[in-house]
Parts: C-alpha cells; sequence; structure tokens
C-alpha cells in the first residue's frame, strides 16, 4: 500500500505540472500571432531603409562616412545579445549566451578585448554569474520591446565605433520563420559588410537577411548631397536594424515557449500514462494477496 501511495502522490504532482504546462502553451500560443505581426510589419521598413543606405553608401562615400571606414586593428569587440526574461523556452536563451561566451573565449585567446550588451533577465543573470559586466543590459521589456531600448543601443553602438573603442560589432537573436521554426541569427552591425550595402533583389517575408541573394544598384542622384543625406540615414537605420531584431525575437520567444510547453505537456502525459498502469498492476497484485489470506484463513478456520 505503501507502494500505491507514493505511485498516487507522483501522479497528482505531474497532473499539476501537466496543468502548468499546458496553460503556458495556451498562453504563448495567443501571444504568439501579435508578435509575428509586429516583426512582420517592421521588415519591410527595415529592407526599405537598407536600400536607401546601400543607394547612398554606393556613391562612394567611404572616406567621409566613419561608420563605414573599417578599422585597421580589431582590439575590441562588442555583442548584442538578444534573449528573453524568462526560462522555460527550451534552448532559446542557452545556445545564444554559450554561443557569445565561446566567442568572447576565442578572442581573449588572441589578445583582443570584448563586452556584451544583454537584452533580458536570462542573459543578465548569466553574464553576471561569470564575473562579466554588460556595457549595457534591459530587462523587464523583452517580450514588448521599445523603440527607445534600440535608439540606446545603436547612440551607443554608433559613439564607441566613432571613437576607436569599438571595433566590430555582432548582434545575436532568434529570427521567428513562423510559429514553428525559429532559427539563430548572427549578424555584423559593424563595420558593415558589403552584404548590407546591397539590394535585396525581392522583398523579405520569412527569411533572415543572409539568406536572401543580392543585387548593387547605385546609378542615384542625391539631393542636397549624399553625404547630408548619409548621415541623416545612418543612426535611423541602426535604430530600425536593431529594433526589428528585439521584435523578432519576441516572436521568436513565443514560439520557442510554446514548443517547450508543448514538448513538456506530451511528456507528462507518457509519463501520467505509464504510472496509470504501474498503479494499476501494483492495485491488482495487493487485491490478489488480500483475497489470498482470506482465503488461506477461511481454509486454516475450517481445518480447525
Amino acid at each position: 500500500m505503501a507502494n500505491l501511495r507514493e505511485i498516487s502522490r507522483r501522479m497528482t504532482s505531474i497532473s499539476s505540472t501537466m496543468q502548468v504546462t499546458r496553460t503556458m502553451e495556451m498562453i504563448s500560443t495567443a501571444r504568439i500571432r501579435k508578435a509575428l505581426e509586429r516583426a512582420e510589419q517592421a521588415a519591410p521598413y527595415k529592407d526599405a531603409i537598407t536600400n536607401m543606405l546601400a543607394n547612398v553608401a554606393s556613391a562612394g562615400l567611404d572616406d567621409e562616412q566613419p561608420l563605414l571606414i573599417r578599422h585597421i586593428a580589431e582590439r575590441n569587440v562588442l555583442f548584442i545579445i538578444v534573449a528573453s526574461d524568462r526560462g522555460l523556452a527550451g534552448g532559446f536563451n542557452v545556445l545564444q549566451q554559450r554561443a557569445v561566451e565561446r566567442e568572447m573565449a576565442a578572442l581573449r585567446a588572441r589578445g583582443i578585448s570584448s563586452s556584451v550588451i544583454t537584452c533580458g533577465r536570462k542573459p543578465t543573470e548569466y553574464f553576471a554569474y561569470r564575473k562579466i559586466d554588460p556595457a549595457m543590459s534591459f530587462v523587464g521589456i523583452s517580450s514588448e520591446p521599445t523603440m527607445d531600448e534600440a535608439d540606446r543601443i545603436a547612440s551607443y553602438v554608433m559613439d564607441g565605433y566613432v571613437s576607436g573603442k569599438i571595433d566590430r560589432v555582432m548582434l545575436l537573436y532568434w529570427h521567428a520563420r513562423n510559429r514553428v521554426d525559429q532559427e539563430q541569427v548572427t549578424e555584423q552591425l559593424l563595420p558593415i559588410t558589403r552584404e548590407r550595402l546591397m539590394m535585396p533583389n525581392k522583398p523579405r517575408t520569412h527569411e533572415a537577411l543572409s539568406a536572401v541573394e543580392h543585387e548593387l544598384y547605385s546609378d542615384y542622384r542625391f539631393e542636397p548631397s549624399a553625404g547630408e543625406v548619409l548621415g541623416y540615414l545612418m543612426p535611423a537605420y541602426f535604430r530600425t536594424v536593431i529594433y526589428h531584431a528585439l521584435l523578432d525575437s519576441a516572436a521568436a520567444e513565443h514560439a520557442a515557449r510554446r514548443r517547450a510547453m508543448q514538448s513538456a505537456t506530451d511528456n507528462a502525459k507518457d509519463v501520467l500514462g505509464r504510472l496509470g498502469r504501474t498503479y494499476n498492476r501494483e492495485r491488482q497484485g495487493a487485491i490478489t494477496t488480500e483475497l489470498n489470506e482470506i482465503i488461506g484463513g477461511a481454509s486454516a478456520l475450517e481445518d480447525y
């Protein structure tokens, strides 16, 4: 009977956990659609401003715009990691964090210093535990990112690159392809690569920018001047790219959590099924034992 009580307690505990995971799955499912719509609505603007940057930069202004100049030596690298405030999302946070940590260790071995900007409570706590203080950190808004967050990051990145304190900037986030699939994205913000200075051949839907073929178009005239236009365009470009990464990551977070909670719910059902069969076998065995004892006692009384 003690074994039956233990099995019953385990089944009750697992049932309670399954109710929690099912509820979290339903909440994430309800939030995915809105988050995906926000990311998809921002994507055309990001592509348009990227195209504009390509047109202006192709006018041969590399020497006039410090944000387009590649530094001779790489001494400091900045990583912008976009993750989440909450866990229970599978490898959503861990994979990004470990990838940045490995890259920082590799740079350290080469004598190159590195720093990190964390967007989300999980990566902030992860690096703080490892004695790595983020240059900037944002918590509490991973599900609902704001343009103010993107503006602060963009300003820090541009000021650091122009002053020479930062030589390369990498942006890491999860791209939500749809409600089910996500892919890990690593993009180089600075120095701006040739891929960034080329226009997409076709409008982008669910593909990451690196997955789209590109072609360069440069036959344009600018008023008042290409250099002045570029000066206004660069800050807007960085704000837009970073903000879209935040929105994309928010959608991917909900999708990853829904999938993780669905998997947890399915596993709980399987465990409950196995425990139920074990409980029935133990109960049947206990009943059989009790019947044998009763029959044995009755036979002993008859013999007496």
